[in-house]
């Protein structure tokens, strides 16, 4: 168990660790100029350095992220049940989840600004846009896995259709929706980072984008890391969720 412990929190560690070691290496052995790719400890120093303007724009774009999150969750959840309980459902609303999916964000942000002003509501909605459709799609397909057979058991003992979808359907499609999950919320960043770069004045993608406009990459790989950083930490989260309500799907594996 020591063992097993130190693979999976040790080799995490040990591959940024090395991965930093040899991009700090790189740079060095070849004197790459800090405005096309600054090294590690420069950007660390701008992290230490900046810290503050960094970290209040952190957390602008922590809370439009959750936000957008968690609308997507509920939204997400109540069409995958929709849409996997009933195929009249699915047959109408399918397609046009499809092809909302296929228009690129980038190109409505533009518009919700023009709806709702620049700020927190355009990250919130885009961050929710990306997230919606990987939950709303797996907890469908986690609900449309239950056998014909145990329905047919299940109908011959009685139980109404919103029985079998309340106790068997819905905990069937769990390890989908955690799974939706953790796609979901690294999407959620993609999409507030997106719109903040277009339509705020707040959060790490305006912040980045006004480091681009003065050539301040190290700010701008700064930004980079805390989001990769927030993001591997709400991803954490939702693994720790998974394991903690779906530990019975994976009780089998190592």
């Amino acid at each position: 168990m020591d063992r097993e412990r130190l693979i999976v929190y040790g080799m995490p560690v040990a591959t940024v660790v090395g991965l930093f070691v040899l991009w700090e290496a790189v740079c060095a052995a070849f004197d790459v100029p800090v405005f096309i790719l600054p090294r590690p400890s420069v950007v660390l120093e701008t992290l230490v350095r900046l810290w503050g303007p960094i970290w209040q724009n952190a957390w602008f774009t922590l809370r439009m992220t959750l936000a957008g999150f968690a609308l997507a969750v509920v939204v997400g959840l109540f069409t995958g049940v929709a849409i996997g309980a009933s195929r009249v459902v699915y047959a109408g609303l399918y397609p046009v989840l499809i092809g909302f999916n296929s228009v690129p964000k980038v190109a409505v942000v533009p518009v919700l600004v023009v709806w709702f002003g620049i700020g927190a509501v355009p990250a919130i909605l885009t961050a929710f846009m990306i997230a919606f459709l990987p939950i709303a799609v797996n907890v469908a397909t986690g609900l449309a896995t239950i056998e014909p057979e145990m329905r047919d058991v299940l109908r011959s003992l009685g139980a109404r259709k919103l029985q079998i979808l309340w106790k068997v359907g819905i905990p069937r499609s769990l390890p989908y929706f955690f799974a939706s999950l953790k796609v979901a919320i690294t999407l959620a960043f993609v999409g507030s980072v997106v719109a903040e770069t277009v339509a705020s004045n707040e959060g790490i993608g305006a912040l980045m984008l006004a480091a681009s406009a003065r050539f301040d990459v190290p700010l701008v790989f700064a930004g980079l890391i805390v989001i990769a950083l927030m993001g591997v930490v709400m991803y954490g989260i939702t693994v720790a969720m998974e394991s903690r309500f779906t530990g019975w799907a994976t009780r089998g594996q190592h």
